[in-house]
């Protein structure tokens, strides 16, 4: 998508103006935290900016000094989701590589994304949020493109095999598969999340060890 249309669509999403008073940024967090709730209660579909004011007891047009639609509040969210993911990638990609072994580096690397998807209200809903609204996609792409690059140079370090692109094609199979299992491992409330935690690491040490250099 071209810059200035991206720039565009994001300021359209933007909230109505940034909150400088702290009463003003209390409001805009409590407006986040309880979308985030609604958002696991009632879905996408039911989500409308009249049953988050009426959960925060306000009028809808007092909401919307704060946020112009119900697109915006979830965009908010998924910029939330990308600045934490973006954290995590930088903490992966300081790990000193030279001392740590594959199955090292994939037991702390898994861990580190873990706590990024443990900390994120409804994060299940927001994922699948940031996939199907349109409005929202930017946002979704920047994430993959995001982690596929930060993957792609560490794998380089790793000493794997392959070009750039290849490399770039591991990191996809790697993100799409951590984020798949990793959504499921958030929503289990039993032994079973530990079990698919471990299942997740063998099944990314398996995979990276066959495409790194002997």
């Amino acid at each position: 998508m071209p810059k200035e249309r991206q720039e565009k669509r994001k300021s359209e999403l933007s909230p109505r103006r940034k909150p400088m008073q702290q009463r003003a940024r209390e409001r805009t967090q409590q407006i986040l935290d309880i979308t985030a709730r609604l958002l696991e209660e009632v879905g996408i579909d039911d989500l409308t900016t009249i049953l988050i004011a009426k959960e925060l007891g306000i009028s809808v047009g007092s909401l919307y000094h704060y946020f112009p639609n119900k697109h915006s509040i979830l965009f908010a969210l998924g910029e939330h989701w990308l600045e934490e993911m973006t954290t995590a990638m930088n903490d992966i990609e300081a790990y000193n590589l030279n001392e740590m072994n594959l199955e090292q580096f994939v037991d702390a690397a898994v861990e580190r994304m873990l706590t990024v998807y443990k900390t994120q209200k409804a994060v299940l809903p927001l994922a699948q949020a940031l996939w199907v609204i349109p409005e929202l996609r930017d946002l979704d792409t920047q994430h993959d493109d995001l982690v596929i690059s930060k993957l792609a140079a560490i794998f380089k370090r790793l000493n794997f095999k392959g070009s750039k692109s290849e490399l770039e094609r591991i990191g996809r199979v790697y993100l799409e598969t951590t984020h798949a299992v990793l959504l499921t491992i958030v929503s289990q409330k039993t032994v079973r999340s530990k079990r698919s935690l471990d299942d997740l690491k063998a099944m990314m040490l398996t995979l990276l060890q066959s495409h790194i250099n002997d």
